[in-house]
């Protein structure tokens, strides 16, 4: 029996998503074991990888291991917010904050 979600879902949903290595980046408000996670914001010259989306309520960059798609879930812990991720202006990845 087929899963009536996977019609539904685009060619490039159903294709395996990138994965990423992530290291420690030394971000100290979260708890060690979480810490490869999340990073702090470089301001106006920081770049977001195809893993990462700003949390817009404490403006810090939450990483993934695998790439971010819209629609996708994601905590923030040092705010603890829930976000959703959705795409922003010029087609770039944003978290809008779910209730």
């Amino acid at each position: 029996m087929t899963d009536p979600l996977e019609d539904a879902r685009s060619p490039r949903d159903r294709a395996a998503r990138q994965r990423f290595v992530l290291d420690d980046t030394g971000f100290d408000e979260v708890p060690k074991k979480y810490r490869r996670f999340y990073r702090k914001w470089g301001g106006v010259n920081d770049a977001l990888a195809r893993n990462e989306v700003l949390c817009p309520v404490c403006k810090v960059v939450i990483r993934s291991t695998r790439e971010l798609r819209p629609g996708d879930r994601v905590y923030c812990m040092p705010c603890m917010s829930r976000l959703v991720v959705s795409v922003g202006e010029g087609g770039r990845l944003e978290a809008l904050v779910a209730y």
